[in-house]
């Protein structure tokens, strides 16, 4: 499509990310590690073929706070989400819009999954590291596969809001808060607003080569050598340039890997909500959105990814608090990191949200817990079996043969056959006859009785 042909809206869009773009160290930070992971995709995204994720702009724009300042940053930032927004808008009004976000979906959710089974096997990896130069590598990688998880996540999130909103828009709006619209003004190459003059910006070693997968910016880690590259955190105040070499991996996807946040709050006990655990819950939200206020994406991340930990009769008090508190997207993110819990509190964190009037948070945190590697869903079924919570392997096989493929499901046998088969087929046969009999074939092909 030539430039004459886009919707004005994509081109205005095409010239912000221009005028951003030239402000940045092509080389350094998250820019760097798009133009390397995906010279195409970022290509594309200039030219208007494509509108980039927001979570990549909420990358570019950090490196645009890390170099000139967040005070400067921030009028570049509301002015990027209104053209964004308006960009995205125009591109799925197009005729086949529709059709493409769905495309693009099913690509991200195979990316979301993938990212999930390669974070969990990595965390299993790095639990049995024998020495400490293995232990760095697998924290590297895993940091990576968080990240590719995190924003694989984000974007499932982003195209579902934009296909409901192609789905409702010729629906008479109901107390909707509309986007704010562009102003007609893009960014110009000139001075940053404020005038500031530029700081030199954050330098990082050379990036590895990483796999680009189906979706643009979103490939998985390879499994390759050679020096690794981290993009330099946001913080406040603002760090002073990295210097060469290897270091631990910090920012708004590296949570988990670095140490533990100052004030973090400690893990408390299992029981009853009661004062203590909602005074916790409250003084926490306060933080986090503290921590969003102020651009503090790797504190704010950190935080989540700590309390994704806490008792499961905590989770309906954070839902209910951080949605309040205009923190919808970190609620989701806090359920995606939830989702990695063992079975058995996987189960009791859903038990909580469905008990509190929260039941699709309690469907969704058990969908997204169902994606770990086939075999380990099989061992966990069978643990939670051998201790007698046979309503917890019900609702734990309920949510994984609607999610995965029969296929999958069939490979989660391969640990006790005979225990876990009849078990399979009996979620199955709960959910559809087409379902049970599709299990059946799978069970088949893989060798089992069935």
């Amino acid at each position: 499509m030539s430039v004459e042909q886009l919707p004005a809206a994509v081109r205005e869009f095409a010239n912000c990310l221009d005028g951003l773009l030239a402000r940045l160290d092509q080389g350094g930070g998250w820019c760097g590690v798009f133009w390397e992971r995906d010279p195409e995709g970022m290509r594309a995204c200039l030219d208007g073929r494509e509108v980039p994720p927001w979570d990549v702009m909420e990358s570019l724009l950090g490196d645009l706070a890390a170099r000139y300042g967040t005070d400067a940053a921030a009028p570049y930032a509301e002015q990027a989400r209104a053209l964004h927004t308006a960009a995205v808008a125009a591109q799925d009004a197009r005729p086949g819009g529709r059709d493409a976000l769905g495309d693009r979906l099913d690509v991200m959710l195979r990316e979301q999954r993938y990212a999930a089974e390669r974070r969990t096997a990595l965390e299993h990896a790095l639990a049995s590291a024998t020495t400490r130069a293995q232990a760095d590598a697998l924290r590297l990688d895993l940091a990576w596969a968080r990240d590719d998880h995190a924003r694989a996540s984000a974007r499932c999130e982003e195209l579902r809001r934009r296909m409901a909103a192609l789905d409702h828009r010729d629906q008479p709006p109901r107390g909707h808060i509309p986007a704010a619209e562009p102003d007609g003004a893009a960014l110009q190459p000139d001075e940053p607003t404020g005038g500031r003059s530029p700081d030199p910006a954050p330098t990082v070693p050379k990036q590895r080569r990483r796999r680009r997968g189906g979706a643009r910016f979103a490939g998985a880690a390879e499994e390759d050598t050679g020096p690794v590259a981290v993009p330099p955190a946001i913080e406040e105040p603002l760090p002073a340039p990295a210097a060469g070499g290897r270091g631990t991996p910090r920012g708004a996807r590296f949570a988990g890997v670095a140490e533990e946040p100052p004030g973090a709050p400690p893990r408390p006990a299992a029981g009853e909500l009661g004062a203590a655990d909602r005074e916790d819950v409250l003084a926490t939200v306060e933080a986090l959105r503290r921590l969003r206020g102020a651009g503090r994406t790797g504190e704010a991340h950190a935080l989540l990814v700590e309390i994704a930990y806490w008792p499961a009769v905590r989770f309906p008090l954070l839902a209910a608090e951080m949605r309040h508190a205009g923190l919808a997207a970190d609620w989701a993110t806090l359920l995606w990191e939830a989702a990695s819990l063992p079975a058995d509190r996987l189960v009791a964190a859903a038990d909580a949200l469905t008990a509190a009037g929260h039941a699709e948070d309690g469907q969704r945190i058990l969908r997204e817990g169902v994606v770990r590697p086939a075999p380990e869903t099989g061992r966990a079924v069978l643990g939670l079996a051998a201790e007698g919570r046979h309503r917890e392997v019900r609702v734990l096989l309920d949510a994984y043969v609607r999610v995965r493929t029969p296929e999958e499901a069939a490979r989660s046998a391969v640990a006790d056959p005979g225990m876990l088969v009849p078990l399979l087929l009996d979620a199955a046969r709960g959910v559809s006859d087409e379902r049970y009999w599709d299990l059946v074939h799978a069970l088949r092909v893989a060798g089992f009785t069935a």
